[in-house]
């Protein structure tokens, strides 16, 4: 714990909230916040959502779309108020599909099935995460918020989230049209898991168990080409992608969960990637992010340690 207080603010900061359950008042959280929200790095990011929203979006699994960094600064724990938040969440807002959830500009060639002209639409693989950071930021309850994360939620079918998108777009991923999407699941689950409304309900059950039901199958079942192998099992953050770090950060949010003896297998495998001195080193890095601290191979990572601590301790609580 001393090692993960004496890093960056942002990790001491999670760190005193997740690990050591301390509350936002508490000065030394109030402390580690103000030193995040003044860390370079940090306010970088939060500046490079100006001009949301930025590159016409062309590959979901880019660890540098916009969306994904506005959710990891969801993450840290910046929220409405902080400097750039208001405008940047304004500037999503101000573009809501004709189906309710906030659109991106995309481009989709012809031989995918696309128009291949710059289009404002949105897939299941987008807008349950730009929901999810809106949400943590504090605005949960905008009335645009809500029609939107209604509209995502109830597509869900038996077998957990399709791969769906704007009648905009005329895209669909590559598999057949009856199975989940494993990535849209993954990311749904993690926006539900914000609402106390809808984290309990049957449509959270069903994701959940087309995530756990695609671990026990991970050498044969393999929905829209997203694979349990090895590549998902290696250490990898931030939360970009189909990955074993992510999923059981999600799956475990969910208390009804945590005896389930899928996801203690899957948190094993976690476990057992722990440092001599129970840190964790990374496996697979996104090169965008290269230059944090969790952005390399060769040393264990105060960040990667933080959130397979949060997971396990979920599971030991």
């Amino acid at each position: 714990m001393d090692w993960l207080l004496s890093g960056e603010p942002w990790i001491e900061y999670r760190a005193r909230l997740d690990l050591l359950g301390q509350a936002e008042d508490d000065a030394g959280v109030r402390a580690a916040r103000r030193a995040m929200l003044a860390d370079a790095r940090v306010r970088a990011l939060v500046a490079g959502l100006a001009g949301w929203p930025g590159e016409v979006l062309a590959s979901h699994k880019s660890a540098s779309q916009p969306f994904h960094r506005l959710a990891f600064l969801a993450d840290l724990g910046l929220r409405k108020g902080d400097p750039g938040i208001d405008a940047v969440a304004a500037a999503v807002m101000a573009h809501p599909s004709e189906e309710g959830p906030f659109a991106l500009t995309m481009n989709v060639s012809a031989g995918h099935g696309g128009t291949g002209v710059d289009t404002w639409s949105w897939a299941l693989c987008d807008a349950p995460v730009l929901l999810y950071a809106l949400v943590r930021f504090g605005y949960g309850d905008e009335p645009s918020v809500r029609a939107a994360i209604a509209h995502v939620a109830g597509l869900v079918c038996d077998n957990g989230w399709p791969c769906a998108t704007s009648a905009a777009l005329k895209f669909r991923g590559p598999g057949r049209k009856d199975d989940p999407c494993p990535y849209a699941t993954l990311v749904m689950l993690k926006l539900l898991s914000e609402l106390e409304d809808c984290r309990d309900g049957p449509a959270c059950r069903a994701g959940a168990e087309a995530l756990l039901g695609l671990w026990e199958r991970s050498l044969d079942r393999h929905p829209y080409i997203f694979y349990m192998g090895n590549d998902f099992r290696k250490l990898k953050l931030p939360f970009v992608w189909y990955d074993i770090v992510h999923v059981l950060e999600v799956l475990t949010r969910f208390p009804w969960l945590r005896k389930d003896a899928r996801l203690l297998d899957m948190a094993a495998v976690l476990r057992a990637k722990a440092d001599q001195d129970d840190s964790f080193t990374p496996e697979s890095v996104w090169t965008w992010w290269k230059d944090w601290e969790f952005g390399q191979k060769k040393v264990p990572s105060r960040w990667l340690t933080l959130a397979a601590r949060r997971i396990l301790g979920r599971l030991e609580g």
